[in-house]
């Protein structure tokens, strides 16, 4: 957490960075440093038993397609939610009226930033993609197992790390892989 005393001393695109003095335990003052990001969502949407994923491109030297969950950052002032309701419809055209809240990580300490992974049960298809200029997006169904193989070999390049820990599990943990198909598709 970014303290209350703390001076923004960049203000970039993605990335502000905060500075502070910080009293240490000899009682010297050094500065200690953070950085700030708007935070995220990640969205495991289902329908008919199978799991949205994306095909996904972007501008770039050396870029390629990669596979991905929908999602994408949470306007300054959204709640987490309401940021990924909107990147859902805009990424894929689908939307939801069952929605839960797998979890929340901040995944590093350094940085202010949370990750909201949410579950979007029974998609329904309402409108075409309202893609970003910077966005080739095409959207692919797959089954939990298909999912779990994708994961475990490592073709989900962007997902968030805890996610991607309980997914591996449940490819070889049966009892695991039943209590997340619960929470996927219940």
């Amino acid at each position: 957490m970014i303290p209350k005393n703390a001076k923004r001393v960049f203000e970039g695109i993605l990335f502000d960075v905060y500075q502070w003095p910080q009293k240490l335990f000899d009682d010297s003052i050094t500065t200690f440093e953070m950085l700030k990001r708007l935070d995220t969502a990640e969205i495991i949407a289902t329908k008919d038993g199978k799991i949205m994923l994306q095909e996904q491109e972007q501008p770039g030297e050396g870029r390629s397609k990669f596979l991905c969950l929908p999602g994408g950052r949470i306007e300054k002032g959204e709640e987490s939610l309401v940021g990924a309701k909107r990147e859902l419809l805009e990424e894929s055209g689908y939307i939801s009226n069952k929605w839960s809240l797998f979890h929340e990580v901040q995944p590093m300490y350094k940085m202010d930033w949370k990750i909201y992974v949410y579950v979007a049960r029974d998609c329904e298809f309402i409108q075409k993609q309202h893609l970003d200029a910077g966005e080739k997006i095409q959207i692919r169904w797959v089954t939990l197992d298909e999912l779990l193989d994708l994961v475990d070999k490592g073709h989900l390049a962007w997902i968030e790390q805890d996610l991607r820990v309980q997914l591996v599990r449940a490819k070889y943990n049966e009892p695991a892989k039943e209590e997340l198909a619960c929470q996927l598709f219940l």
